[in-house]
């Protein structure tokens, strides 16, 4: 529970900062792809691995990961429907043969129709949700955290026994 709430408290730190909008952004696209593909597999492994090797904010990721994860379990026809397609495509018939005689590549269950769906909408609209999510970013900093610091609520937040329990946990841990 402390490391979601560590997680959590990090994103919105970063979030309200000046800094970081495309590692946000990048994170968030990442999660996306991780929350497409199933959780205990080689593409989560791949997307983990991505995750730290490149500059990318781990909070937004896997924050947006366990939500994207909510999402594409109500998208599973969708993906059905995808995966079937690419499955089914002649064209690729001895691709995937290929690949499921090679070792370790049908740990992926590439041929389940749901994975194959999943990861090709995943990468498929990977651009998109990075875009997205840095317009986002953008537009959250300039419209709403001014005004929300500004209003009664956000000061009489600040004078809360959380808000001084959160401070203190963010100046020991942060």
């Amino acid at each position: 529970m402390t490391l979601i709430l560590k997680q959590v408290f990090a994103f919105f730190k970063l979030l309200n900062s000046d800094r970081g909008g495309r590692s946000i952004a990048a994170g968030i696209a990442l999660g996306f792809v991780m929350g497409m593909s199933p959780a205990l597999s080689l593409q989560a492994l791949l997307m983990l691995v991505i995750l730290f090797l490149f500059r990318v904010q781990v909070g937004a990721a896997t924050l947006s990961a366990f939500f994207f994860a909510f999402a594409a379990f109500l998208l599973d026809p969708v993906f059905d429907v995808v995966g079937r397609a690419v499955l089914s495509a002649p064209a690729l018939t001895g691709v995937f043969t290929t690949l499921y005689n090679l070792p370790l590549v049908p740990m992926t269950r590439f041929n389940d129709s749901v994975v194959m769906g999943a990861g090709v909408v995943g990468i498929a609209l990977l651009p998109a949700v990075y875009l997205v999510s840095l317009k986002l970013v953008a537009k959250y900093r300039e419209k709403v955290v001014d005004r929300f610091e500004q209003t009664k609520v956000f000061k009489a937040f600040t004078m809360t026994s959380f808000f001084k329990w959160y401070v203190k946990y963010d100046q020991l841990f942060g």
